[in-house]
């Protein structure tokens, strides 16, 4: 088995992008996508993963098991604008051999 799932990500602009992300390196989906460079510079992880600035926010559009919403992400998402039934932040999910083949779609920035 590789160390390598793939993940769906709808950018901002409506373009989806199928990335490849390691599963061997404890990184979030808020990491692959500023490695992916799929948002602006500085427009995705400002607080730097730290659940508290949503500048991260994402809807989840497959059916994936995800982790459950910590208090920290639940107290975020209600400050949060543009926030859906399907939203998660995604410095909160990180990348394992559950999420092969997650869909998920970057919230507007503002």
């Amino acid at each position: 088995m590789g160390s390598d799932i793939e993940i769906h990500i709808t950018d901002r602009n409506g373009l989806r992008h199928s990335v490849d992300a390691p599963i061997d390196m404890s990184m979030n989906l808020m990491e692959l996508i500023r490695i992916y460079e799929l948002a602006e510079e500085g427009s995705v992880g400002i607080c730097g993963g730290m659940a508290m600035c949503a500048s991260c926010q994402c809807y989840v559009e497959s059916d994936h098991q995800l982790p459950e919403v910590s208090q920290d992400e639940k107290m975020m998402l209600l400050e949060a604008f543009n926030v859906q039934d399907d939203s998660r932040l995604a410095c909160q999910i990180y990348v394992s051999t559950e999420l092969d083949g997650l869909k998920i779609r970057l919230a507007p920035a503002e």
